[in-house]
């Protein structure tokens, strides 16, 4: 029966293109536009997406005949929650025909569902008792720092607006207080009030949509006699009559669940509590969840002892419990004995608290998690380091994108995008637990410059040398087996040759970014398997000929060294992919078209760029460059027909050189493969034409006397827009209908800024408004009230301001609203 459905389903995905019957004015039933008015290469992703899951349903079916499944209610829920994700990827593929968008989120989100369907299938048959319902939601528990969240779920998504089906998702990594928040949510008065029937149900494992819907309304049932339905009578429903029986459901969970339909507004995701509210609920925990009373409790002299151990806490409330009780169970006395129990905390049982977190992460994450390790804790990790690191050390090809391994940790709350998309944090927590886990399956050890180490039996592959600022001492005993060699601290860096010798034959990443490097030996040069190699934010002031010899280097990043001199061996290395300068010198021009593989240039003066077409055609796959030292000296037409020329080139940056003006732009026209655009330095005025397939906008220090709006409004395919110390005026108009894709709108350091107009749906489908350092714009644009999409806003003004729109109606309706003085 199940196998007959799947087959079912996968006929049904296979007649999707046959199903839209266009009418003679060349829209479907519907009204739709046909394909003939979407963009072909929409097109060809949609039906990507439909193949690649029917590709996925094909697998599941040879999953059922291999295993012989017998039927069963799992195998069915199973099937029903497939056959959800299927109707949902025919809805999403119908839809963005209709309007011409591609809805990569929502693929991508049914894809991991449907990765996590065929894991349960592989599990079917060796252990079938994954479903309980056990936990008390009247259990007492410590809530700390929950207070925002509670308000905003509880007027926002739960009870607030009509009473129709609404899901709701509350997500974040194991154990910073997802339960406790929806225990509150559950009962909370509000919601007793105006919800008679409530249920609630746990499970400590998989969970099948359908399974979840059926135990809720068996509950529910329970209460409403009238309603009540057998449980076989439920097992026959699909998933969308079982939803279609309440009118709110709320979901706590480590990753994103697609099949929940979430809207923005509803999916909530927590953060770590703030050293404040940490501090409060260790005193809850330590001395009146566990009543330690007179001598016994916690010293308040040492509070500033106790807030330096629970930074290593990270705000997680689980972590922070666990150590609170750890230490009132030792019951001592004395300033003294509490001192020395703060410094040895032992963060075990923590650790082993998250290990059904860890087990749950998806097993292709695990190589991504684990090297997590290799970095300094609480650290930005950039993007292109990340995938940097996982391409040499084997975890993902070069060929393959890693953006699915990015978004799949972030989906999984191992990591938190930052301001800045493109960077990202860990929990220190939960970066303890790579660590751990790194060391058992990655042959993975932390040494330390004082050489209090233990020695290791086994082999090591991968190493983080954690130094003092005192001389570098090493042994010249090495591991051969090194593969990855990361130094943090900082320090007197001065080896002899034989230090480098045992590496010679296996090392591929060498990282000594933020340690305060001042020289790099020739000895360098012997690493001749290396292929990433950071000395970013260093001290360098030149590079040794012998790198040169690194004729297998993929990476090199050599930026924030001010005034690094560089002698002509870049083009030796002729496998780089990457290459990040800044402010060199070089006696003679780098011969950067000589590096084929070459995709990212930052940062090249515009003096060592060369004209000469023939050899940039070299450069076929550069897509991310970034140009300094930019002025009106420079020759503007014949660096755009020379960018013309790079084909794969969708992000460029310019920078001016210090205070001189950039020259005129309007030849950066010509340049319309581009996607990305940074503009930092002075400019006179805008350039009267820029490419039209721009979707991410930055300028930076441009001081513009006249408003940018007007010509940027008109950018047709712009959703991300950052103006920093931009414009000098005291006034932004956007016309009606202005920005019509814009989602993001970062304004800072406008600092004569105090009025914006904005004229009847503009900035329609704006999700996000920043607001920093604009000291005299105390008024928001009263069209914000019509944005509907508007769901998140942030600003850094006065107190005065920041009370003022506090207070405003405008912003009733957005959900998370942060203005801080």
């Amino acid at each position: 029966m199940s196998e007959a459905l799947l087959l079912s389903l996968i006929q049904k995905l296979e007649d999707k293109p046959n199903e839209d019957e266009t009418d003679e004015d060349g829209t479907d039933e519907d009204g739709d536009e046909t394909d003939e008015d979407v963009d072909e290469t929409i097109l060809v992703f949609l039906n990507e997406q439909i193949e690649n899951i029917i590709k996925e349903i094909r697998e599941i079916v040879d999953i059922v005949r291999d295993k012989k499944l017998e039927e069963g209610r799992t195998l069915n829920f199973l099937v029903c929650d497939l056959v959800g994700m299927a109707d949902d990827a025919l809805r999403i593929f119908r839809f963005g025909k209709s309007i011409g968008s591609c809805y990569k989120d929502d693929y991508e989100s049914i894809h991991r569902w449907i990765g996590e369907i065929k894991k349960q299938m592989l599990k079917l048959g060796d252990d079938e008792s994954n479903m309980r319902s056990s936990e008390n939601v009247e259990d007492d528990v410590d809530v700390v720092g929950f207070e925002e969240d509670l308000e905003m779920l509880v007027l926002g998504s739960i009870v607030g607006g009509e009473l129709w089906l609404k899901n709701v998702l509350i997500i974040g990594m194991a154990g910073i207080g997802k339960t406790t928040l929806a225990r509150e949510i559950f009962n909370h008065p509000t919601v007793k009030e105006q919800f008679e029937r409530r249920a609630w149900v746990s499970n400590s494992t998989y969970f099948t949509l359908k399974e979840l819907l059926i135990k809720l309304i068996q509950q529910v049932a329970v209460e409403d006699p009238e309603n009540l339905h057998t449980s076989s009578s439920l097992e026959d429903m699909d998933n969308r009559s079982l939803r279609g029986r309440g009118s709110r459901l709320l979901v706590t969970s480590h990753t994103k669940h697609m099949d929940l339909h979430v809207d923005k507004e509803d999916f909530h995701k927590m953060k770590a509590l703030e050293s404040k509210k940490s501090w409060q609920l260790f005193l809850k925990t330590i001395n009146h969840g566990n009543k330690l009373t007179g001598d016994h409790k916690f010293p308040m002299d040492l509070e500033h002892m106790g807030k330096q151990m629970l930074r290593k806490c990270g705000g997680l409330p689980l972590a922070i419990k666990e150590v609170g009780k750890q230490l009132a169970e030792k019951k001592v006395s004395g300033e003294s004995e509490w001192e020395e129990l703060l410094v040895s905390v032992d963060f075990g049982s923590t650790l082993k608290l998250l290990e059904p977190f860890y087990q749950k992460l998806d097993p292709k994450l695990d190589p991504c998690f684990m090297c997590m390790s290799f970095f300094k804790e609480n650290t930005t990790l950039r993007a292109e380091k990340l995938k940097q690191i996982w391409n040499a050390v084997g975890v993902v090809d070069y060929e393959k994108n890693c953006k699915p391994y990015l978004d799949g940790l972030v989906n999984e709350s191992v990591i938190d995008v930052k301001e800045k998309s493109t960077e990202y944090a860990m929990n220190v927590v939960l970066h303890m637990l790579s660590i751990q886990k790194a060391e058992e399956k990655l042959g993975f050890e932390i040494l330390r410059n004082n050489g209090n180490n233990r020695p290791c039996e086994s082999p090591r592959y991968h190493r983080v040398i954690i130094c003092s600022r005192d001389k570098f001492n090493y042994s010249t005993d090495q591991d051969k087996h090194l593969v990855s060699l990361f130094f943090h601290g900082g320090g007197f860096f001065d080896t002899s040759p034989c230090y480098w010798k045992s590496f010679e034959q296996r090392l591929r990443i060498l990282d000594l970014e933020d340690f305060g490097l001042k020289f790099l030996p020739e000895t360098i040069g012997k690493l001749m398997e290396l292929r990433y190699l950071g000395l970013r934010n260093n001290y360098l002031q030149e590079l040794p000929d012998s790198l040169g010899c690194l004729e297998k280097l993929e990476v090199l990043d050599i930026a924030q060294n001010f005034m690094v001199e560089v002698p002509d061996i870049i083009w030796k290395m002729s496998k780089l992919h990457h290459l990040y300068l800044f402010d060199v010198i070089s006696r003679n021009p780098l011969k950067i078209e000589a590096l084929q593989y070459l995709e990212t240039l930052t940062y090249v003066s515009v003096d060592n760029w060369t004209y000469e077409l023939s050899r940039l055609r070299m450069l076929a796959r550069l897509h991310k460059l970034g140009i300094e030292e930019f002025d009106g000296n420079s020759d503007v037409s014949k660096l755009f027909v020379s960018l013309a020329v790079l084909e794969g080139l969708d992000h460029l940056i310019l920078r001016g050189y210090r205070f001189r003006s950039m020259p005129c732009l309007d030849e950066l026209a010509i340049l319309q493969r581009l996607k990305t655009l940074k503009l930092d330095g002075l400019l006179a005025r805008l350039p009267n034409n820029l490419p039209l397939n721009i979707e991410s906008l930055t300028l930076v220090n441009s001081c513009l006397d006249e408003d940018p709006m007007p010509l940027l409004e008109k950018l047709p395919k712009l959703e991300y827009l950052k103006l920093l110390n931009a414009y000098t005026g005291q006034e932004m108009v956007i016309l009606h209908h202005g920005f019509p894709r814009l989602k993001v709108l970062c304004l800072k350091e406008l600092w004569n800024l105090r009025n914006i107009q904005c004229g009847k749906d503009a900035m329609y489908w704006l999700m996000k408004l920043e607001i920093y350092d604009c000291p005299y714009l105390d008024i928001l644009p009263e069209a914000i009230e019509r944005m509907n999409m508007l769901k998140e806003l942030k600003m850094v003004t006065t107190k005065n301001i920041a009370a003022k729109i506090m207070n405003s109606d405008l912003i009733s309706e957005i959900v998370l609203v942060n203005i801080n003085p």
